[in-house]
C-alpha cells in the first residue's frame, strides 16, 4: 500500500484548506477565461464582465480545466491544445460559450486556485467533516491503525486495516481486514466507505470496489451571499448532520467478519484459477487492456506477477495492488487497488478468453 501523509499532517492540512477555501455561485456572464500573456485565469466580474468591476481571479488547475470544456462541449483535446498552443483563441471560444450559454455555476477555489466547476446543485461535503466523523471511530476500534491516508487535488483517503480479522488465503498467504474512506471535493467521486483487503505478505492494499457504500454530491441548489460566496461550511453542517450520522454507522459496520470472509473465499477461488496461456507477457497485456492499465504499467505488473510466481487470477490481482506501490500518483495507486479486486471477481469467460487469445 503506497504511504501517504501521517495522520497528523492529515489533520493539519484537512484544517488548514478548511480555513483558505472558498466557493462561489456565479452566472457565467460574470466569468472571463483572463490571459495575461502568460497564464489563464478565471475572473469573477460585479455584473457582465465586459461592463463591471473584477471581484476575484484565480489560477485554474487541470481538473476546472477539464470540467469548463465538458460543461461547454469543448472536446478536451482540443481544449488542452489551444490551452497550450493558442490560449488567446481558448479564451475567445470560453468567453463566447459562457455568454452565449449562461447558467449558474459552482466555483470552488483553494489556495487562490479555481480547482472545480461544478453544477450549482452540487452538494459539498467537505474532507474535514468526514474526517472528523470517521476518525474517532476509527479510534474506538480495538486495535485498529491507520495504515496510510492522503489528500490530493482530487480526493482525501483514509485507509484503516483491523488486525484483528485475519486469515489465510494460502498457507503463509495471511491477509488482514479493513476499510478505506474516500471523498472528492471537485466533483470527481462520491463520498465512500469500502471493504478493504491487507496482504501482509507484501503489504500491499486491495479495494472491495462493489462491497462497500457512496453517497453522491447532489442536493438542492445553494444560497449564495455577498460577491458571490456561498455560505460557509458551518452554516450548512447542520443539514448534513443525518447524513454524518449515517457515514459514522456505516464505518462502524464495514470491517464485518461475514464480508471479510466471503472476500477470502473469492480470493481462495481465484488462487486455483490457472494462467493456462504459454505467452504469459501477452496475457498480461491483453487483461491490462480490459481494465484501463497502461502499457508501461502492465510491464511493471508483470515484473511482480513473474518475481511472485504465483500465475494464477489470484497471483495476477495481487500483482496489480503490489504494482500500485510503485506509482508516483497516490490517486492512481489507489485506483489501481480497486482494479485488482476487479481482476479478483473477473468471469469465469472473461477469464477464459484472455486465455485463449494469449495462447
Amino acid at each position: 500500500m503506497k504511504t501517504g501523509r501521517t495522520l497528523v499532517e492529515l489533520a493539519q492540512e484537512l484544517d488548514r484548506q478548511r480555513q483558505v477555501k472558498k466557493d462561489f455561485l456565479v452566472d457565467t456572464r460574470s466569468l472571463n477565461l483572463g490571459y495575461n500573456g502568460e497564464n489563464l485565469s478565471l475572473d469573477l466580474y460585479d455584473g457582465a464582465s465586459s461592463a463591471q468591476a473584477k471581484v476575484a481571479s484565480f489560477g485554474i488547475n487541470d481538473i476546472a480545466h477539464n470540467q469548463i470544456a465538458s460543461r461547454l462541449n469543448i472536446p478536451t483535446k482540443y481544449y488542452n491544445r489551444m490551452k497550450d498552443e493558442y490560449p488567446g483563441l481558448l479564451q475567445y471560444n470560453v468567453n463566447g460559450w459562457f455568454n452565449q450559454t449562461p447558467e449558474t455555476r459552482m466555483v470552488r477555489t483553494l489556495d487562490n486556485t479555481a480547482r472545480a466547476f461544478l453544477s450549482d446543485s452540487y452538494r459539498r461535503i467537505d474532507n474535514f467533516e468526514i474526517a472528523e466523523t470517521v476518525i474517532p471511530i476509527i479510534g474506538e476500534m480495538e486495535d485498529a491503525r491507520i495504515e496510510s491516508c492522503e489528500v490530493t487535488d482530487q480526493k482525501m483517503y483514509i485507509k484503516v486495516i483491523n488486525p484483528r480479522l485475519e486469515n489465510e488465503v494460502k498457507k503463509g498467504d495471511v491477509v488482514q481486514a479493513g476499510m478505506v474512506i474516500s471523498n472528492s471535493e471537485v466533483g470527481l467521486g462520491s463520498v465512500k466507505i469500502q471493504p478493504l483487503i491487507y496482504r501482509l505478505v507484501c503489504l500491499n492494499g486491495m479495494i472491495a470496489e462493489d462491497a462497500g457504500v457512496r453517497k453522491y454530491h447532489i442536493g438542492r441548489a445553494n444560497e449564495v451571499g455577498d460577491n458571490f460566496e456561498i455560505f460557509s461550511s458551518e452554516t450548512l453542517k447542520a443539514d448534513d448532520a443525518a447524513f454524518m450520522l449515517k457515514v459514522r454507522d456505516i464505518a462502524r459496520t464495514i470491517v464485518d467478519e461475514v464480508k471479510f470472509m466471503k472476500i477470502i473465499e473469492m480470493m481462495r477461488e481465484a488462487a486455483g484459477v490457472p494462467i493456462t496461456s504459454t505467452d504469459v507477457p501477452r496475457f498480461v497485456e491483453l487483461a491490462a487492456s480490459d481494465y484501463s492499465i497502461s502499457k508501461g504499467e502492465s510491464k511493471g505488473v508483470l515484473d511482480h506477477l513473474i518475481k511472485d510466481g504465483d500465475f494464477s487470477l489470484y497471483g495476477l490481482s495481487c500483482a496489480v495492488t503490489r504494482y500500485s506501490q510503485d506509482v508516483q500518483s497516490y490517486d492512481r495507486a489507489t485506483e489501481l487497488e480497486g482494479i485488482g479486486y476487479d481482476i479478483l471477481t473477473m468471469p469465469a469467460r472473461a477469464w477464459a478468453n484472455l486465455n485463449r487469445l494469449a495462447a
